[in-house]
């Protein structure tokens, strides 16, 4: 078995398969590697062969192809010669389709109408040109009376006013033709290029050294664009004493201009188009991850709005929390008299990937067709033994959310991706996966519980202003109570945050943190509370701002919203 690896180098000339007898083959897809970005296309099929030279012509293939992709395998004594690929734009044109039939014929028939009103309109334009040349009677020596002037003056007004008007009726009717054709002319392009969309062609010279017919097994494998998977979740908890049953899914779309039928399909995380050379690393370096991540993320929202929207998670998926999942396909809008795109075009997010690049094998055979459409994918699933948490942040958002903590994450090979959440057969809302975190424990949120009561009060006799004749002392005081009113005992991560000074004349004194946990670098404060059931929990948290009384400070946080400007 001879391999060949095609790089743009190997693009021979036509004349290499000059005089050799050409065997058109359109195979079937046999699988799939579907890329993040990107598909791997393999066909498989046996082939008879003549002795000596043979030219393989695959029809029928994707024109997303990449040349410096192609593989191909032929089993026997067997060698390849020569190998190319190329454009058929002629290829879909032998399909039959009533509907660019009946185009065509309403072209043909509105032209031919549009010919007729132009004809009509040289005729009247040629007509009055005569007029205008001839408006002259009598002759140099030879006058005429006044009746005879005022019969000629009175036909040359009435008929130049009736051709007038019949030419701004025809060139009206022109124009509306005109504006028809166009269309028609539109419509039809958009019916070609469904119907008959150029494909692309993989050419293979071939030599059997047999002395007789041989057939052999061929393999032929090449990447193409315009194709990919997106990974989905659904989490699902009964209640908090289950485990957690974790739905891995995929979207898969496909806009290579060819179906896929009843594929074996595969998913990968790697990179399609990774290179032939041996690796080399580079230096690995560590330094203090940033929070802000993790910060901007609100367990019910997705990431806030100041957040970059390539970390959104939601740009491919056009779907927001707290409403039910979207159903699969995209809407595109037509603008008038302007031809749609020949595929819809589909956007991409970055997101961050292991090193190792993980593989999942779909069991069930599965048609994606070639209209850019996400497409749902039974990955795998998991049931996940998970510990049951509440966080709550009263200072962003007023109930409690539970979050099933998960270790063993890492052997998961999830990729991060929104999550549809259903707690107690209910759905919930969307979460978030992120797998960016460096911890042991995959923190999962599951959504809002209403039996939390979680209330943050200012205690106005303990907020103060005083100042003195250089400086201002700002004291602010907050009461949070939580009430738990399941019939169970629960575990809450309570979360609060004093503000950081970066000005040394500015200071920021804790007061009562109710036994807190206080991280001088953010400024969060954490209270791991056990709180039993029916009963409620209070903390105190207090604090002090102090800075010279003649300079101004933001005290304050506030959250940025849009509002109608009038």
């Amino acid at each position: 078995m001879k391999t060949l690896v095609v790089t743009l180098a190997l693009a021979f000339a036509g004349n290499v398969f000059a005089g050799d007898d050409e065997q058109k083959v359109q195979p079937e897809i046999s699988s799939v590697i579907v890329y993040l970005t990107g598909a791997e296309i393999m066909h498989k099929q046996p082939v008879t062969l003549n002795p000596g030279r043979n030219e393989l012509v695959f029809v029928g293939l994707s024109s997303k192809l990449l040349p410096k992709s192609i593989q191909f395998t032929a089993s026997g004594d067997v060698s390849v010669l020569a190998i190319s690929n190329r454009i058929d734009y002629l290829f879909g044109q032998k399909k039959s389709d009533d509907r660019v039939k009946q185009l065509n014929d309403s072209l043909v028939l509105m032209q031919d109408q549009n010919d007729i009103t132009q004809g009509q309109i040289e005729a009247l334009e040629g007509e009055k040109q005569l007029l205008n040349a001839n408006h002259r009677i009598g002759g140099a020596e030879k006058g005429v009376t006044a009746a005879e002037l005022k019969l000629n003056a009175d036909f040359y007004a009435a008929r130049v006013a009736e051709i007038n008007a019949d030419l701004v009726k025809l060139r009206r009717k022109n124009v509306n033709q005109q504006s028809v054709i166009t269309r028609i002319r539109l419509q039809l392009t958009e019916a070609n290029r469904a119907t008959n969309p150029p494909m692309g062609e993989i050419r293979v010279l071939l030599s059997n050294s047999a002395a007789a017919k041989v057939t052999s097994q061929i393999e032929l494998r090449y990447v193409v664009s315009d194709a990919g998977w997106a990974p989905s979740y659904d989490l699902i908890s009964e209640d908090v004493s289950k485990p957690v049953e974790l739905k891995y899914r995929a979207k898969v779309f496909n806009n290579t201009l060819v179906d896929w039928k009843n594929v074996k399909m595969r998913l990968s995380t790697a990179d399609p188009m990774r290179s032939a050379s041996a690796p080399e690393l580079a230096a690995w370096t560590l330094n203090f991850e940033s929070d802000n991540n993790r910060n901007n993320y609100n367990y019910d929202k997705g990431y806030n709005d100041n957040a970059p929207a390539s970390m959104s998670g939601q740009n491919l998926y056009n779907q927001k929390a707290g409403a039910a999942p979207v159903q699969e396909g995209q809407v595109y809008q037509q603008q008038q008299y302007k031809p749609q795109v020949q595929q819809p075009q589909v956007q991409y997010d970055a997101i961050q990937v292991s090193e190792l690049s993980a593989e999942f094998d779909i069991k069930q055979q599965y048609d994606i067709p070639a209209d850019g459409k996400p497409y749902i994918v039974d990955v795998t699933a998991y049931t996940l033994n998970a510990t049951y948490q509440y966080r709550a942040v009263p200072k962003m958002e007023k109930e409690a959310f539970l979050m099933a903590r998960i270790t063993g994450w890492e052997e998961l090979d999830l990729v991060e991706g929104p999550a549809n959440v259903y707690f107690g057969g209910t759905y919930v809302g969307q979460s978030y996966i992120n797998t960016r975190t460096v911890e042991d424990t995959l923190d999962l949120s599951l959504g809002r519980d209403q039996k939390l009561v979680v209330t943050r009060t200012k205690l106005k006799e303990f907020n103060t202003e005083k100042s003195t004749s250089s400086i201002k002392k700002e004291t602010y005081s907050y009461e949070i109570v939580i009430k738990n009113t399941r019939k169970a005992a629960v575990q809450v991560d309570l979360r609060d945050q004093i503000p950081v000074s970066q000005n040394s004349e500015i200071i920021v004194e804790k007061t009562e943190l109710s036994k807190g946990e206080l991280d001088l670098s953010t400024g969060e404060v954490k209270w791991n509370l056990t709180i039993p059931p029916g009963e409620s929990v209070k903390v105190i948290l207090t604090y002090s701002i102090k800075y010279p009384k003649n300079k101004k400070v933001n005290t304050r946080k506030y959250k940025t919203r849009s509002r109608a400007a009038f």
